[in-house]
């Protein structure tokens, strides 16, 4: 017999409010990152880690996913399972010790730069507008998601900012993913997902990784032998099992063109410090340095951050607080306070689409006299999907 609809609408509710709340969990997170000196001491980096044994890099080709709930769970009531250790896949600010050695407070016990074919890094985590408008994540290169992803964009985005633009660098590596895959133990695999919302609006995946020669630049195709590594990833809708069709809404927060938003300049150089700390290879490191940040060009700007930060903080501040102190040892949040989260976190974008990106201007991408056109076409193609989404609803 099948669930009335109500409760089907109700369990869908709570399931989106714990996502949408981890989402804003892990995005203050990001921001904290950047915006508060560590207090540990970091001196000593990652540099002099030896890489993982070939044994266990073997051993890694069978592993699955975990679920981030339970493995948490496992690991804080001290249940043993599987592998003593995890191969975890950083690539955004995790690069840099600043972060990761010293405010995730992380100890690796190896660590080794990879390629990984299958994914590319993107910036399409929605962090707070004016400030940090987005953080990095990754997304699978060719799959039925992406697929289905292109498809709804192809209404949302009539042509991609790269192919518009030829100075935006956003899109323009084509290689794969770069980035370090560390060995830590499960209790630090545990914190970085308790970290990051307790994995709420996060799904840990396994990748195949290739070990990356020692060289200045990345090769088109790998050609070193494969080991797996898990990694924790962020869907713009809710996943659905093998051979579902995803749904159309239902996951995370996200923008209307994943490929608009930027960086901060202090969020970009955790990334460039670790990037440079790991000795990744000068063509990526070229494009991460072209990486334009997000910068505030014109005074209606200046005053519409004054004013969003004076409204939000205070807010803001008060619900990291909270979460500090009533989120469990795996980081997630009460679904009472995930869903005041969410529903914050959800009308921090609002407030911003409806009134201040109308009155004081772009807080999301670096506005210069001769792109001032394509930002208001992005924006109107934004206004007339969610007029039109708004009528089908």
């Amino acid at each position: 017999m099948a669930p009335p609809e109500d409760h089907v609408s109700f369990r869908a509710r709570s399931r989106r409010n714990s996502i949408v709340g981890g989402q804003a969990i892990a995005a203050l997170q990001h921001v904290q990152d950047v915006d508060v000196p560590s207090h540990h001491q970091t001196e000593k980096s990652s540099k002099c880690l030896p890489a993982p044994s070939e044994q266990r890099k073997v051993q890694s080709l069978n592993e699955t996913p975990f679920d981030t709930e339970s493995f948490t769970a496992e690991v804080y009531a001290k249940a043993s399972g599987g592998s003593e250790t995890v191969l975890y896949l950083a690539y955004g600010s995790n690069l840099s010790a600043e972060t990761f050695l010293g405010k995730r407070g992380i100890k690796p016990l190896a660590q080794v730069n990879v390629l990984v074919p299958e994914l590319v890094m993107t910036f399409d985590l929605p962090g707070i507008p004016y400030s940090e408008p987005c953080f990095a994540n990754t997304r699978y290169r060719k799959t039925q998601i992406l697929d289905h992803l292109a498809a709804v964009n192809t209404e949302k985005v009539p042509l991609l900012e790269s192919e518009r633009n030829p100075k935006y660098h956003k899109d323009r590596w084509k290689k794969g993913l770069v980035g370090v895959v560390y060995e830590v133990s499960r209790e630090d695999y545990a914190h970085i997902i308790a970290t990051e919302g307790g994995g709420a609006s996060y799904q840990d995946v396994v990748v195949d990784c290739y070990v990356l020669p020692t060289s200045r630049t990345v090769p088109e195709k790998p050609s070193t032998a494969p080991f797996k590594a898990h990694t924790l990833f962020s869907p713009a809708i809710t996943p659905t099992p093998p051979g579902k069709p995803p749904p159309k809404s239902g996951g995370r927060i996200s923008r209307p063109d994943p490929s608009y938003a930027q960086a901060s300049a202090r969020y970009l150089k955790l990334i460039t410090d670790g990037a440079d700390e790991h000795n990744l290879p000068e063509e990526y490191k070229k494009y991460l340095y072209d990486l334009q940040p997000y910068t505030i060009t014109s005074n209606r700007q200046r005053l519409g951050q004054f004013i969003f930060l004076a409204i939000w903080s205070p807010i803001i501040t008060l619900l990291f607080w909270m979460q500090k102190l009533f989120a469990g040892k795996d980081g997630r949040a009460p679904p009472w306070l995930a869903s005041m989260l969410g529903a914050m976190f959800s009308a921090v974008w609002a407030s911003y689409d409806a009134v201040f990106f109308k009155l004081f201007g772009d807080g999301e991408r670096t506005i210069s006299k001769d792109e001032d056109e394509e930002a208001r076409h992005h924006r109107r193609c934004y206004e007339t999907t969610r007029e039109k989404e708004s009528v089908n609803t």
